[in-house]
């Protein structure tokens, strides 16, 4: 899924968490955190369409020229230490969905 990006952040203004998906519409990753950093957010966490491991917020199928809101919560973004396949790594929870970015990545 080349251009298929995934980025978690935080505006301090409004004390709102997000995570944001973007397929086709960027070529490079650095593209799109630099438009949600002309917006306020700060960057948290930022991953390639193979860079999740695990989670409950299912990947887009079709390219978009649309930034996607994919999970929204007041306050700032939970990261809890975690597990995947015996390895130690991060878990993103904002609201009720979560994700696993790839510690790899």
């Amino acid at each position: 899924m080349e251009n298929y990006y995934r980025i978690t952040a935080y505006h301090k203004e409004s004390d709102v968490s997000a995570v944001f998906d973007a397929y086709g519409r960027y070529e490079k990753l650095w593209q799109f955190s630099a438009e949600l950093v002309k917006k306020g957010f700060k960057i948290i966490k930022v991953n390639r369409a193979d860079g999740f491991l695990v989670g409950n917020i299912q990947l887009l199928t079709e390219k978009s020229p649309k930034i996607r809101l994919r999970a929204a919560s007041e306050g700032e973004p939970l990261i809890e230490p975690d597990a995947y396949e015996g390895k130690p790594c991060e878990m993103v929870i904002i609201g009720d969905k979560a994700y696993i970015p790839d510690f790899q990545n």
